[in-house]
Parts: structure tokens; sequence; C-alpha cells
């Protein structure tokens, strides 16, 4: 590799700050939250005015954790692109998100089976089929027209399927997969692309355009199953410290 497609960021740093950023939200959602939902409850003065102290922590660090999300599209898509076998792709997606489920739901829920949300990773699961879909009417159609509204179909299909199994972002995750993927043929029109999908979470979620922009096409480290463990194992961790603390 030559000095020019050195320089940037790698596929595993990418990774390293959506997940940092993905902790810092959750870890704000389970405990600055969680405690807050307490306090106003309580409905005493005390408790009121601990609640306002807390917000506009609570909301800077939600805002950060905007940037997450975005990234790991994004590297979903780099991810189907580059992948070898797209079937133990699926496969391995599908699994962890039937494993993330019981964790998700104590974290955010309260309890261990909770059907009205699912985890992000029934989202990005749905999102890699949409790309495995599009993908193949545009291997299977040349005219330009038909892939278009090919890519059209499929993804408002898996976009409703999500709102309907009430996955993590809805149908809106599917389209912002979707998104990067269209884009994928120069890095000016993912970023415009993302940028757009990601109207509903102006400003912040576009500030993850910014390392994406820099990306240089690398993977890094090895950091291939890091995610699929961490996602589960932080939210269990939240989980069990909301309880030691008494938030739960």
């Amino acid at each position: 590799m030559d000095y020019e497609k050195k320089r940037g960021i790698s596929g595993s740093t990418l990774k390293i700050i959506a997940i940092l950023t993905m902790f810092i939200d959750h870890a704000t959602a389970v405990l600055i939250e969680g405690s807050m939902y307490n306090l106003y409850r309580e409905h005493t003065s005390e408790a009121l005015l601990l609640y306002q102290q807390l917000y506009p922590y609570d909301r800077i660090l939600r805002s950060i954790g905007r940037i997450a999300f975005p990234i790991f599209c994004f590297l979903l898509v780099e991810g189907f692109i580059h992948t070898r076998n797209v079937k133990k792709y699926v496969l391995r997606l599908g699994i962890f998100a039937l494993v993330s489920e019981i964790p998700f739901d104590l974290a955010f829920h309260r309890q261990p089976f909770y059907f009205g949300y699912q985890n992000v990773f029934f989202t990005i699961f749905l999102g890699l089929l949409a790309l495995i879909c599009i993908s193949w009417a545009e291997r299977r159609y040349s005219q330009k027209l038909v892939q278009i509204l090919a890519a059209i179909v499929f993804t408002a299909f898996f976009a409703l399927l999500a709102t309907a199994l009430k996955t993590d972002y809805y149908g809106l995750g599917v389209i912002c997969i979707v998104a990067f993927y269209l884009g994928r043929h120069t890095r000016l029109n993912q970023m415009l692309f993302g940028a757009a999908a990601f109207w509903f979470e102006f400003p912040y979620a576009q500030f993850s355009l910014i390392p994406i922009w820099f990306y240089n096409g690398s993977r890094g480290l090895k950091l291939k199953y890091f995610f699929y463990v961490f996602y589960p194992a932080h939210l269990l961790i939240l989980y069990f410290i909301a309880r030691y603390v008494g938030i739960y």
C-alpha cells in the first residue's frame, strides 16, 4: 500500500470511535436517565432540582452518542462490499441479534423479554438483507431505471419490516444503510447521501461524517468479533450497575 493510502483512519479506528460513542450513549440512557426517571417519580422539590441539574449533561452525552450509528451503517456497507462470504455475514448478524436481545431488554426496559422495541442488530441485519437484494437486482438487470425501482422497492420493504418489528431506529435505520450503499462509488456521494439520510438527527449524527471522510480503506486492527461480544456484554454490565446502585 502506498503512502497516500496509508494516510487517514482505518476501519478499526472507525469501529472504536463508534463503540466509544455508543457506550457513552447507552451509559447515559441507563444510568443518568434511569436516575432522572426515579427523581421525577419522587416529585419532591429536591428531586426535581437534581433532575434539572442532570438534564443538560444528559442532552450533551446523548448528542455525542448520535455519532455511533452512522459509522456502524457505513462499516456495514464496507463489510458487505468486501466480505468473502455474505451468507456467513448474515448468519453472524442474525445470531448476535438474538443473543443481544435479553441484555438489551434488561438494560433499557428492566425486564428480560420486552417485545415493544428490538436491539440495533436487528436493524443492521435487515439493512444487510436490503443490500443483498439491491445488489442482486443490480447484477440481474442492466437497465438503470429497473435498478432504481428495485432499490426503492427493496428498501421500502425492509424499512417497513423494521418498523413493524420495532427495531432500533425503525425503518429509518434501513434507509440510512441503503443510502451509504447507493453512494458507495465516491466518498463525496456517501457523505451527501449519509447527511441527507440522517436528517432526523441533525446536526449531531452528521459529525460522524468527519471520521468517515478520512477513512482510508484499510482494515487496521483485527476487531472482527469485538463489537459482537462488546454489545451484549456492555448492556449486561450497565444493567447490573443500575441494579447495584439502586436505579433499577
